[in-house]
């Protein structure tokens, strides 16, 4: 009688706390060392893991920096309160947070810096990190252009271009980004794109 080969057992399910404090460590060597001095050594002691137990889950250190940059965009709120002026400035504001945290901007920088020498880098970045939150933006405009609140012809592409961009050059200049200037800046955009109602 020929033997039943028996059906393989699934291994042991990763445990997501261990994946957390990987990430956690990451953030905070980010922060603290930036991009090119943060070495996987140094993670794999902070998170009390093995190597091989990070490389299981992220296949390089660009690989694991943006997935750890990526928890904290993924615990910002995605407003929707129906106000469109609002939910632009909720987003923005939680936007400015992010570049103002220890090192925010410079960590920016440091990913910029890289892209000669590890342009996976800056892709998976921009995957994971630039892509979401113009997609976020333009998700409120698309909705205020369902409501029938927009102008016609309005570029909605160009106003989250400014809407993002405007943080990183008011940064430059001035090494801080004040309170308000998400509302200022809103409403600034919005003025441009919203339909304005005929006078009777």
């Amino acid at each position: 009688m020929r033997k039943i080969a028996p059906t393989p057992t699934p291994g042991r399910p990763r445990d997501p706390e261990t994946g957390q404090r990987i990430l956690d460590a990451a953030l905070r060597l980010l922060a603290a060392q930036g991009y090119s001095r943060m070495s996987l050594d140094a993670i794999a002691v902070d998170a009390r893991v093995s190597k091989p137990t990070m490389y299981r889950r992220w296949s390089s250190k660009a690989d694991l920096a943006t997935a750890a940059l990526r928890t904290l965009q993924l615990a910002e709120p995605r407003p929707d309160s129906g106000s469109t002026p609002a939910d632009l400035i909720a987003t923005l504001e939680n936007f400015s947070r992010s570049l103002l945290r220890p090192n925010g901007m410079s960590l920016i920088g440091t990913v910029l810096a890289e892209e000669a020498h590890t342009p996976e880098l800056l892709r998976l970045f921009r995957e994971r990190i630039v892509t979401p939150r113009r997609a976020m933006l333009r998700a409120i405009l698309d909705r205020a252009a369902e409501r029938g609140e927009l102008r016609a012809g309005a570029d909605l592409d160009a106003a989250v271009q400014m809407l993002t961009g405007a943080f990183y050059a008011r940064y430059l200049a001035q090494s801080k980004i004040e309170p308000g200037f998400a509302r200022q800046l809103v409403e600034i955009v919005w003025n441009g794109l919203r339909k304005v109602k005929a006078r009777r």
